[in-house]
């Protein structure tokens, strides 16, 4: 079983040539400071508008959590729309609703125009874990179709939800023709690509050590040089407050594990994930998976708070097995694990330091659609049309309480909270 730090997507995205590091003083219009899903697309958004523009990347494209997560493509945010509506407003509920369904036209959009070969494929199932999700799912599946004319999601009873997952662990769940999944890892590969074709440039192995506004514009300081741009976009989601410590309070830090099985023989190739679709489910701390191009189940579950565990595999497998118990005899060939950024409120949190750095992180686990769309935001707001952008930074932010030294222990204590309720 191969446990590298992409698994399963390192091995099937192919190789890649490694792209120069940062080595001179250069001058740019905007420095994009990562390069996952935020910064990519802002990258190239930016270079189409024919600004010039840099990426800085202290790994390699995709390295963290762009090209590690689920690959699954989510309608609207972690709080459901009736939640938004009461906390912020119906108003600004609806603007965020056009932005995330937007977010997820845009992927399939740059995925199309760009022609990225990334198994990209329609559908998501949401699976209700007990009878009071089955409550909530169902009341929030009528009020998207009312409030907003959602029509792409309609609710499956026990029966159906058997016969389009392949198993009996669910009461119910929501069909969503609006979602879907990809290969994470060549959908930030392809976003690298196409950014290059407008005109970006993209350094890897070019570590921020840090960054100086001033009234004429920003010095970024790496490795093995330094950018003086125009504007700076923070596009470095988990880690943002290594770079930004005044952002860290903010941030919280999850482990998130997935894993692969050996490609599934028939007849189980045929029933489980009958659908073909994205699948997670409802819980707090959730089981996500999907079946993989060459007909593999990639199953993620459990998180950690501090380290991954050393078998990553002997912790997932029991989730799958009590999902799936006809895979007992299917080995795990992969597993890997990534940090994902959260908020308190699970919102995006979108904003800027001072007037010509901005940032976005904490996508909570729906990042493929949120942070691609996140990255054409700040390139609009870096280019002075910031209104789209302000609609997430008009976002209450929360921070995390307890300072540096106790906020992962309280995070871990919260969050084994609700895995009691998720029990229950």
């Amino acid at each position: 079983m191969s446990e590298g730090t992409q698994g399963y997507y390192a091995v099937t995205a192919g190789s890649q040539v490694p792209r120069a590091a940062l080595s001179d003083i250069i001058r740019t219009d905007i420095c994009v400071i990562g390069a996952g899903y935020t910064g990519l697309s802002a990258a190239l958004h930016a270079a189409e508008t024919g600004a010039r523009v840099a990426v800085v990347e202290a790994d390699s494209v995709g390295f963290a959590a762009s090209g590690r997560n689920g690959g699954q493509i989510h309608t609207g945010l972690r709080k459901d729309q009736s939640v938004l509506e009461k906390w912020l407003g119906p108003a600004h509920a609806h603007d965020l609703w056009t932005l995330t369904e937007e977010a997820k036209s845009l992927v399939r959009a740059l995925v199309d125009r760009h022609d990225i070969a990334c198994d990209l494929k329609s559908g998501l199932v949401i699976a209700a874990h007990n009878a009071q999700a089955v409550r909530a799912l169902a009341e929030d599946t009528e009020h998207l179709a009312k409030t907003y004319n959602y029509s792409d999601a309609h609710m499956m009873d026990a029966d159906e939800t058997a016969a389009q997952l392949g198993t009996q662990a669910y009461p119910a769940a929501r069909w969503d023709g609006g979602g879907g999944h990809l290969h994470p890892l060549r959908f930030a590969r392809g976003l690298a690509t196409a950014a290059e074709k407008a005109g970006a440039t993209l350094y890897e192995r070019s570590r921020v050590l840090a960054f100086d506004a001033t009234r004429e514009g920003v010095r970024v300081l790496c490795t093995g040089g330094s950018i003086d741009a125009g504007h700076v976009i923070l596009a470095t989601d988990a880690f943002t407050g290594t770079i930004a410590p005044q952002l860290d309070r903010f941030i919280g830090h999850v482990e998130s594990f997935v894993t692969a099985t050996a490609p599934l023989p028939q007849p189980l190739s045929e029933k489980i994930v009958a659908c073909d679709a994205a699948v997670a489910d409802t819980r707090h701390v959730l089981d996500y998976y999907r079946k993989s191009a060459d007909g593999r189940l990639l199953f993620a579950g459990r998180e950690a708070y501090f380290r991954p565990p050393s078998d990553i595999a002997a912790l997932v497998r029991p989730r799958m097995l009590q999902i799936f118990p006809e895979l007992d005899t299917i080995p795990t060939e992969y597993a890997w694990s990534g940090t994902v950024g959260i908020t308190v409120t699970r919102m995006p949190h979108f904003g800027h330091l001072g007037d010509r750095v901005l940032f976005a992180h904490g996508y909570s686990g729906q990042g493929v659609a949120l942070a691609t769309l996140g990255g054409k935001l700040l390139t609009e707001a870096a280019l002075g049309q910031a209104e789209r952008f302000d609609v997430f930074a008009r976002v209450p932010a929360r921070a995390f309480p307890g300072g540096r030294l106790l906020r992962r222990p309280l995070i871990a204590a919260a969050l084994l909270a609700y895995k009691v309720l998720d029990a229950a």
